[in-house]
């Protein structure tokens, strides 16, 4: 490709990965919950859940599952429902802990790496946007390897973007006034991922 097309990649992948929604509302959650470390792996697992779906593309799996609707709506369902469970938890988590270690201990970062995959793992409609946007770059001349890298760009836009927002959020001015502030910002995020259940469920 030329580097004009790389750029553009780039750029959507980049404004794809910055657009509000579950997903930065679960590096969020974690972030507030526990601290920085628990936000960057919510990140990082995050990009690993959308590099899955970005390799299955380019091999030409994901059309195997939008073709298949009965697997595509069952992924979608269960998005769906564990999305909805996040945001109750969110909204039901407790933020009068008594001491910081506890606050901290409040989120296990296995909880948090679990939290980050599935958000994107369970969105098959990454698919779908995948689909929408490789199919405009690629040509009958493209490599294997101009495809995994295409397939690499989006997994490292959707991971670098993530930690920035985790590694703002989790500094050391900032999370503390976060912290103080964990109720209303736990049920802002879990309001948003029911909500983005919801959307999902009547679509």
């Amino acid at each position: 490709m030329s580097a004009s097309s790389w750029l553009s990649l780039l750029a959507i992948c980049a404004l794809g990965a910055m657009s509000p929604g579950p997903s930065l509302a679960a590096v969020m959650k974690s972030t507030v919950q526990g601290s920085r470390a628990h936000g960057l792996v919510t990140a990082v697992s995050h990009a690993l859940g959308v590099g899955i779906y970005a390799f299955l593309v380019t091999a030409g799996i994901g059309i195997i599952i939008t073709e298949t609707p009965w697997l595509f709506h069952f992924i979608t369902w269960g998005g769906a429902a564990y999305l909805a469970w996040m945001g109750f938890k969110a909204i039901t988590s407790s933020s009068s802990l008594v001491n910081e270690t506890q606050r901290t201990n409040a989120l296990s970062i296995k909880q948090a790496a679990m939290d980050g995959f599935m958000v994107s793992f369970l969105n098959p409609k990454i698919i779908v946007f995948f689909l929408a946007l490789f199919s405009q770059f690629v040509t009958p001349q493209s490599t294997l390897t101009t495809q995994l890298l295409m397939a690499l760009l989006a997994t490292l836009c959707d991971g670098i973007w993530y930690c920035i927002v985790a590694s703002i959020a989790g500094h050391g001015r900032v999370l503390p006034t976060l912290k103080k502030r964990a109720a209303l910002i736990n049920r802002l995020c879990g309001a948003l991922l029911i909500l983005v259940a919801l959307r999902i469920l009547v679509m």
